[in-house]
């Protein structure tokens, strides 16, 4: 029988945007650790290397470390998420500001590739398509659902970082929900709904995968392994995955799928906040939803928004599917 988690979940790890201070996650980067990336930045800068093979090992950064073991507890001891504030852009080059990033998100997890094509560095910014099968909603300027990255394919990633280079003219405002506290929720206001979510659904798996592979996978969007609660969900790739399949979702199944974006959706739940070129925002990819509001972009192409993304895991190869 599938295991499902009887209990609540307490705090730090349910949390709901109501209850978070205005500074919750947030994790200043310090003079010191500041200065040593600077200088970081300046010996990379004399010995050039491509971004995916620099490794932290390579480098002592010992007030960095200090502050990324603190970033790690937080992903998984604490809220779920970190917001370093921040990467002095205004002193890096583009190359230098990338580094950088990739390495402080190292000595988190190691990053891995964000697509079938084996990508690690993953631009996101309006490219001015419309949301579909094959068309990540990362690249549109179109409101997102809250969600897990990679939710539709074998192997997401543990967490997920962002790094902000620009910011849109109105919109893009970042978006966090806790799946301990929205499961917290949904216990006390439709178990049986909540069970549901425990059992296999169908999700699209975008053409992320080989030309004679399955286009859909079936997992649940709720897993308890005794230990830990983990979350796993797109609402778009579910809804797009029975349109695959040519069939119909049930309606005990399109309650539960309601039903948990009305939890997550609930004027309390969510915590918001507005980037800020030079910060890296860090969520654990299997406990938190995350999302955007939809934006309106600058006129001019140098002032768009762009954020620089990984995917971070610890286990398994830096394959798309492990």
């Amino acid at each position: 029988m599938t295991a499902i988690l009887d209990h609540d979940i307490a705090a730090p790890r349910a949390w709901t945007g109501a209850e978070l201070a205005d500074d919750s996650g947030f994790c200043a980067l310090n003079d010191d650790c500041r200065d040593e990336l600077l200088e970081l930045a300046v010996l990379l800068a004399a010995n050039p290397l491509p971004v995916l093979s620099l490794h932290p090992d390579d480098f002592e950064l010992p007030h960095c470390r200090v502050l990324m073991a603190g970033v790690a507890a937080q992903l998984d001891h604490g809220p779920g998420f970190a917001i370093i504030d921040r990467l002095p852009l205004e002193h890096l080059d583009d190359n230098a500001s990338t580094a950088l990033y990739w390495l402080l998100a190292s000595l988190v997890a190691r990053p891995v590739a964000q697509s079938w094509d084996g990508k690690m560095l993953y631009d996101v910014r309006d490219t001015g398509k419309q949301p579909g099968n094959g068309v990540r909603p990362d690249i549109t300027n179109a409101r997102q659902n809250l969600h897990t990255d990679n939710s539709y394919n074998l192997c997401p990633p543990d967490y997920v970082a962002l790094l902000c280079r620009q910011t849109a003219m109105t919109g893009g405002v970042s978006q966090l929900v806790s799946f301990h506290a929205v499961h917290n929720k949904m216990r006390a206001e439709c178990p049986d709904l909540l069970a549901r979510l425990y059992e296999d659904f169908t999700f699209d798996r975008q053409r992320e995968h080989a030309p004679d592979d399955a286009e859909v996978v079936h997992h649940p969007l709720f897993a308890w392994d005794g230990a830990q609660l983990l979350g796993r969900l797109s609402k778009r790739m579910v809804v797009q995955g029975y349109e695959l399949e040519d069939r119909r979702m049930d309606e005990t199944s399109a309650a539960a799928l309601a039903a948990l974006e009305a939890a997550m959706n609930a004027p309390d739940m969510i915590k918001e906040f507005h980037f800020r070129p030079g910060q890296i925002q860090i969520v654990n990819n299997k406990t938190l939803g995350h999302a955007r509001t939809g934006f309106t972009d600058w006129p001019e192409p140098s002032r768009r928004r762009h954020l620089l993304r990984l995917w971070l895991r610890h286990q398994g190869r830096t394959f798309y599917n492990g």
